[in-house]
């Protein structure tokens, strides 16, 4: 049923996340389905655990799948309605919404750019805080 081609330059996790939600979407897979285990499909896919381990994290983000301790993954009650969730998207409306604001402060897209590298390197994000209340005021 899940097919991946290790010669794509497409990221292995992507392929298998597509893959389960085309299952999904042809009723191949229907809500309360089990999903094999993480270790089961590396296995049978002959691809690192870890990879798995990452689709299924990011399926389960996007409530296609769901996690029972203990008992495995399964696909989703509401599955079908949220094979389209797409935080790429989400993310680029958002930041195009706070870049909109920066700049109608009077930063420079250079200082925007220094802003969100330093941002994203740093280990913790107290100073966001601290932007966010400056902001308001």
């Amino acid at each position: 049923m899940i097919t991946i081609d290790l010669q794509s330059a497409e990221p292995l996790f992507n392929q298998l996340m597509a893959q389960i939600k085309l299952a999904i979407q042809h009723k191949k897979l229907v809500p309360g389905d089990a999903l094999p285990s993480i270790r089961q499909l590396a296995a049978d896919l002959d691809i690192n655990a870890k990879t798995v381990a990452k689709a299924y994290r990011l399926l389960e983000r996007d409530s296609v799948i769901e996690s029972r301790a203990f008992r495995g993954s399964f696909v989703h009650a509401a599955a079908l309605d949220n094979l389209q969730a797409d935080i790429n998207k989400w993310l680029h409306d958002v930041i195009a919404q706070d870049i909109a604001r920066y700049r109608h402060a009077g930063a420079t897209d250079s200082e925007i750019r220094i802003a969100f590298q330093q941002t994203l390197s740093s280990k913790t994000h107290s100073t966001s805080s601290n932007i966010t209340k400056q902001t308001k005021e």
